[in-house]
C-alpha cells in the first residue's frame, strides 16, 4: 500500500504544481528579482518587415488578411506583404494577389512550415513577421511587435490573440487568460516557453529552419534561448482570432497540435537542458513537460485511488472527486451549465495531450494542415 500512496501524492503534487505552485513560483520570483523590460523603440526608421502568411485554401479570408496587413499602422515602404499557398487547390492565390499582396508565392503541397522557409528566403527584410489567414491584427500591432527588437538580445517575439467567440461550448477563452498571464510572467523574468501561431516575428538572422512537422509556436522559443537570444511576449500586439466553437472541435484542434508538438518534446531537443539557463530550465519543466505529463499523472492518480479506496475515507473521497470530474465532463456534453462545461473542457484538452501522442507513435504526423472547424 505504501508504495500506492506514494503514486497518488507523488501524481497530486505535481498536477497542483503545474497548474496553481508554477504561477505562483513564477509571481514570487518576479517580485524579488529584477524583471526585464522592454526596451522602447529609439528615433529613426523602424526596420523593415516581412510579413509573412501561410495558406492552404484560404479564399474565403485571404483577402480580408491581405486588405488587414495593408492598413497596419507601419510604413508601407518598409512593409512586405508576402502569401504563402501551400499547394492551395482554390481561388487563394489569385485573391491574394488581387488584394494587393507584394508576393505571393505558389508553392507546391509541403506543409505550413516549408512555406514559411520559402517566404522567408524570398523575402529580404530586416524582421520576418508571421500571422495565420485567419487572424485580424490591430492597427498598432506590427509596431508594437517590432519594437520588442529594439533589444539586440531579442531574438523572437510573440503577441497577445484573442480568441472571439460567436457563441457553442468552448471554454478556451478561460483558459487562454491563464496561460497569457504565466506567459506575462515568464516574459519578464527572462523568455517564454511557447509562442502562438496568430502573430510572431524573429529577426532574419535567429530564423531557424525546423522539421517540417515541428511548429514554430514550441519550437522557436527554446531553441532561441539555447542560441543565446531572448523570446519575449509583447502583450500591447494584439490580434484576434475566430474560437473553435465546440468543446468536440477544441478537443480535435488540441489533439492535432499535440500531434506536432510530440516530434518536438521527444526528438527536438526540447527535453535536452544543454543551452538553458537554470531559471528557464525550471519554466520548461513546470510549463511545458508536466503539462503533457497531465494525463499520465491523472490516470496513474486515479488507479492509486481505485486501490488505497477500501484502506481509508480520504482515498474514498479522493476517488469520488476523481469520477465526479469524469461524470461532470459527461453530463456537459448535454447539459450545457458553465461548470459543467469547464470540467468537460478540462477533461477533453488533457486527454487530447495522450491522443495527440497516440497519433504520432502510431501513424506518425503529417507536414500539411487544414483550417480547425468552424474557425473561418
Amino acid at each position: 500500500m505504501l508504495a500506492w500512496e506514494i503514486v497518488f501524492w507523488l501524481c497530486v503534487i505535481l498536477l497542483v504544481y503545474a497548474q496553481a505552485g508554477y504561477p505562483l513560483v513564477l509571481a514570487a520570483l518576479a517580485r524579488v528579482r529584477r524583471a526585464r523590460t522592454a526596451i522602447a523603440p529609439t528615433g529613426g526608421e523602424p526596420p523593415t518587415v516581412s510579413l509573412i502568411v501561410a495558406a492552404y485554401d484560404e479564399q474565403a479570408v485571404i483577402a480580408r488578411k491581405v486588405a488587414n496587413a495593408r492598413a497596419l499602422d507601419y510604413p508601407r515602404d518598409r512593409l512586405e506583404i508576402v502569401v504563402a499557398s501551400d499547394g492551395s487547390s482554390d481561388a487563394t492565390v489569385e485573391r491574394g494577389r488581387q488584394a494587393g499582396a507584394d508576393l505571393v508565392l505558389d508553392l507546391p503541397r509541403g506543409g505550413k512550415i516549408r512555406a514559411q522557409d520559402a517566404a522567408v528566403a524570398r523575402s529580404r527584410s530586416e524582421i520576418v513577421a508571421f500571422s495565420d489567414a485567419n487572424s485580424t491584427w490591430e492597427p498598432d500591432a506590427l509596431r508594437r511587435l517590432v519594437g520588442a527588437f529594439a533589444d539586440p538580445a531579442v531574438g523572437y517575439a510573440c503577441g497577445q490573440v484573442r480568441f472571439v467567440n460567436d457563441g457553442g461550448t468552448n471554454q478556451e477563452g478561460l483558459y487562454w487568460r491563464y496561460e497569457m498571464a504565466l506567459r506575462a510572467l515568464e516574459s519578464r523574468l527572462g523568455s517564454i516557453t511557447a509562442g502562438n501561431g496568430a502573430i510572431y516575428a524573429t529577426r532574419r538572422a535567429s530564423y531557424i529552419e525546423v522539421d517540417p512537422i515541428m511548429g514554430h509556436d514550441l519550437s522557436f522559443p527554446f531553441n532561441m534561448v539555447k542560441r543565446g537570444w531572448r523570446a519575449v511576449y509583447v502583450p500591447q500586439a494584439r490580434a484576434a482570432e475566430k474560437m473553435v466553437p465546440s468543446l468536440e472541435g477544441e478537443f480535435a484542434r488540441k489533439r492535432r497540435m499535440m500531434s506536432h508538438t510530440w516530434p518536438i518534446v521527444l526528438r527536438g531537443g526540447l527535453l535536452s537542458p544543454r543551452g538553458y539557463p537554470p531559471l528557464y530550465a525550471l519554466m520548461i519543466a513546470s510549463h511545458r513537460l508536466l503539462r503533457y505529463a497531465a494525463p499520465f499523472l491523472h490516470a496513474a492518480a486515479l488507479v492509486a485511488s481505485f486501490v488505497l479506496a477500501g484502506s481509508s475515507t480520504f482515498y474514498a473521497l479522493a476517488l469520488a472527486l476523481q469520477l465526479g470530474l469524469i461524470v461532470a465532463a459527461l453530463l456537459g456534453r448535454v447539459v450545457p451549465l458553465r461548470p459543467l462545461l469547464v470540467a468537460r473542457y478540462y477533461v477533453l484538452t488533457t486527454a487530447s495531450v495522450a491522443a495527440g501522442l497516440w497519433d504520432w507513435l502510431r501513424h506518425g504526423t503529417p507536414a500539411g494542415w487544414e483550417p480547425a472547424e468552424g474557425t473561418r
